[in-house]
């Protein structure tokens, strides 16, 4: 089976302009394949987010290569990635903060389609059955992104995500901010959109517990390089870095 994505020596150095360097990603690389989970987990500052804003093009890579569904991304600018975010789509950690306050999470998750130029009431009816989807009542599509709880306005932000039908769904830190029951619904939901729709998932993540019964296999991340990887339960159960055993303690 080919990977839906494969990174290769990505490398990212941050430089004040001077001689002073910072090496946010060091010669990362792995593999995602099609309906698999991944998970990448470290502490803040290990750069894992560098990494998925690397391949988002958010950020420009020093080095390394991006490959999406067989297709070298790369150096890929923003009216290239147009076509490309239709086979990825983004979950971000504060969902209140990824909606345009202004407008009405219903309208929001149907921008997308209509951009596709989806007529609104096609596009309308689609949203209502994502919103079905994703566990939101009909009425919440007039709703504001303020008039709902954190763990309701993901699932909105959930329910956008995945409206164009992506290949790929990156989850940055997408359950931190909500509280432990919130968390445990949305990793349900997200397991059963899986499941259903066979995408796959690359899930950021700092806490090493949440990913046990979510994600096939796991990478860690320490000061920009990829210190262990494996299956979850093999890296989970049998850690070989003194960094994983460092997580797996804060933990317990």
């Amino acid at each position: 089976m080919e990977p839906l994505l494969q990174i290769s020596h990505l490398t990212k150095i941050f430089s004040d302009g001077k001689e002073d360097e910072y090496k946010a990603v060091d010669d990362v690389s792995f593999e995602l394949f099609p309906g698999e989970k991944l998970a990448i987990i470290g502490e803040s500052g290990s750069g894992k987010t560098t990494v998925v804003n690397m391949i988002t093009r958010l950020l420009d890579s020093t080095d390394g290569k991006i490959l999406l569904d067989g297709e070298d991304i790369t150096h890929y600018k923003r009216n290239k990635m147009k076509n490309i975010y239709r086979k990825m789509q983004m979950v971000f950690q504060t969902p209140t903060e990824s909606f345009d306050p202004r407008c009405r999470l219903g309208d929001a998750v149907a921008e997308s389609l209509r951009n596709a130029g989806m007529p609104k009431k096609e596009a309308m009816e689609i949203v209502k059955e994502l919103f079905k989807q994703c566990g939101l009542p009909e009425n919440f599509m007039k709703r504001y992104p303020h008039e709902v709880s954190g763990g309701q306005c993901q699932r909105a932000a959930i329910a956008r995500a995945i409206a164009i039908k992506p290949r790929l769904l990156i989850l940055d830190e997408a359950t931190s901010a909500l509280d432990v029951t919130v968390q445990a619904e949305i990793l349900q939901l997200l397991d059963a959109l899986q499941e259903e729709r066979q995408m796959s998932y690359l899930f950021i993540c700092h806490d090493i517990a949440l990913v046990q019964n979510f994600c096939d296999r796991v990478l860690v991340m320490y000061q920009g390089k990829i210190v262990e990887q494996g299956k979850t339960e093999e890296v989970l159960h049998f850690p070989k870095h003194e960094y994983t055993r460092m997580l797996l303690d804060s933990v317990l």
